[in-house]
This record gives C-alpha cells, sequence and structure tokens, in this order.
C-alpha cells in the first residue's frame, strides 16, 4: 500500500510547486485529454447529455439524503436552490412552447426535487440555515444575464419572448451555483453531503459541455448555425465551458480530499 501511494503523493507534492499558469494550463490538459477519452469511448454523444441529467439527479439525491437523514441544511445555499428553479421554471415554459422532449420530462422532476429542497431550508429546517454565509445578492446573479439575454438571443422563429426567455435561462444556469459556493467559501469547510452534492454538479456541468463540444466538432461547426446566426450559437457553447470552470477549482480540491484521505471539503483562500 506504501509504494501505491508513494507516486501519488510525489505527484501531489510536484503538481503543488507548480505556478499558478502552470495549474491552469494542466487543468485545460486534463479536460482536453477527458474530452478526447469520451470522444472514443461514447459513440453516441447524445447519451452524454443524458449522463449529465443522471449526475445531476443523483446529486439531489444527496441533497434529499442530507435533509431527511441528517435533519440540517448547513452548508446550503438557499439562494442557489432558488436560482436553480428560476431557471428550470423558465426552461419548463420555453420547453413547453418551443420544443416538448424528454428533457421536458427530466426538468419538471428536477424542479420538483429543487422546490422540496427549498421548503425544506425555508420552513422545516431554518434554524440551521446559515443565512449570515449565504450572502450573495442574487440580483447580482440575475440582472446580467437578464440584460445580456435582451441582446443576445436565438434568432429561430418563436416569438421574441420566447427567445429572449431562453436565452435568460441559460445564462442564469450557467452562474447559478455561485451563491453555493460563496457559502462554502465563507465557511472554509465543507461537510461530506454538501460537497458531493456540488461535486456531483461539476461532474454534471462537464458532461453537459462535452456534450456541446464533442456535437460541435462532429458537425463540423453545422451544430452551431443550425442554433442560428449572430452571437447565440457562440455565447450557448460559452455558457456550458463558463459552468465547468466555476466548479473545476472545487472538484480539484474535492479528489484532493479523497486522495488524502478526508470526508471533509477544506477550501483554502480565494478559491470561489
Amino acid at each position: 500500500m506504501k509504494g501505491s501511494k508513494r507516486p501519488i503523493h510525489a505527484v501531489k507534492t510536484w503538481f503543488r510547486r507548480q505556478p499558478p499558469k502552470m495549474k491552469v494550463f494542466l487543468a485545460v490538459l486534463i479536460g482536453l485529454a477527458a474530452l478526447l477519452f469520451l470522444r472514443i469511448v461514447v459513440h453516441d454523444h447524445d447519451s452524454l447529455f443524458v449522463a449529465a441529467e443522471f449526475v445531476h439527479a443523483l446529486g439531489i439525491s444527496v441533497l434529499i439524503y442530507k435533509l431527511t437523514k441528517e435533519r440540517t441544511c448547513a452548508g446550503l445555499s438557499l439562494k442557489s436552490q432558488e436560482l436553480t428553479a428560476i431557471f428550470l421554471g423558465v426552461r419548463l415554459y420555453c420547453s413547453f412552447v418551443m420544443e416538448y422532449d424528454i428533457h421536458t420530462l427530466l426538468d419538471m422532476a428536477t424542479l420538483g426535487t429543487t422546490i422540496w429542497v427549498i421548503y425544506m431550508i425555508r420552513f422545516k429546517l431554518k434554524s440551521s440555515y446559515m443565512d449570515d454565509k449565504d450572502n450573495l445578492a442574487t440580483y447580482y446573479v440575475v440582472i446580467p444575464c437578464a440584460v445580456l439575454s435582451l441582446f443576445i438571443h436565438p434568432t429561430t422563429r418563436h416569438h421574441t419572448v420566447n427567445r429572449i426567455l431562453w436565452a435568460f435561462c441559460v445564462y442564469l444556469e450557467a452562474v447559478s451555483v455561485l451563491p453555493q459556493l460563496r457559502v462554502m467559501q465563507n465557511a472554509k469547510i465543507v461537510e461530506p453531503f454538501t460537497a458531493h452534492y456540488v461535486f456531483a454538479l461539476g461532474v454534471a456541468r462537464f458532461l453537459s459541455c462535452a456534450h456541446w463540444v464533442l456535437q460541435v466538432i462532429d458537425t463540423r461547426g453545422r451544430l452551431l448555425t443550425a442554433l442560428g446566426y449572430g452571437l447565440w450559437p457562440s455565447f450557448v457553447l460559452l455558457s456550458e465551458i463558463v459552468q465547468t470552470f466555476i466548479l473545476a477549482d472545487f472538484c480539484y480540491y474535492y479528489v484532493k480530499s479523497l486522495v488524502g484521505g478526508q470526508l471533509i471539503v477544506r477550501l483554502p483562500a480565494g478559491v470561489v
């Protein structure tokens, strides 16, 4: 066992000594390698999106266990859950009027569980809610997304309001986790169930991002033109990438904690 741990320890020590720019470069390199691996192994890249939904559902299941069994919502951001409910509600409306499919049913289930989580935090487990640490004002997140959606939205033949709403939910989804990250940064220590949930979000975002990137590569860019013209296709892809990178830093510390045999994730200052 000691022999197997030495190479891991050596890699961790080497990585820790690298300057920030080198760490970013290595992270991008690892991401590209993971994309290449998924492209070779997964033949139907649409299944990556379904896998992302499944991992997200798994993360919510961890939350449900935490709230029902542990009877505490410490470490969870009510604001992130409310932002999630908002973008899911808007996306459901857009799905019904624009493109009803299987993902609509998945979103309905996710919205239902998210509303239940909000109810538990706001009413049943309010005494354990860390209100002082959930201090990122939601208008810092919602207003920029709303303004951006007014100027950059799909160019389809649907009603203008529906197209703006669709863009709004795409942008809001990309940054809805920011209040949760702020809570964890303020607390410095992330307990296991919250850490599992956020890590699941990170994996789901990477799979969703991989789905879009590989689809663009497979169609040689035709997918972007199918989404419309102007800046909108690029901003859809950019939103997916932003979601992934927002959670990438936390996922690094999560894996680092697991490799080190720790269940609790400790975040240094400046991570979020």
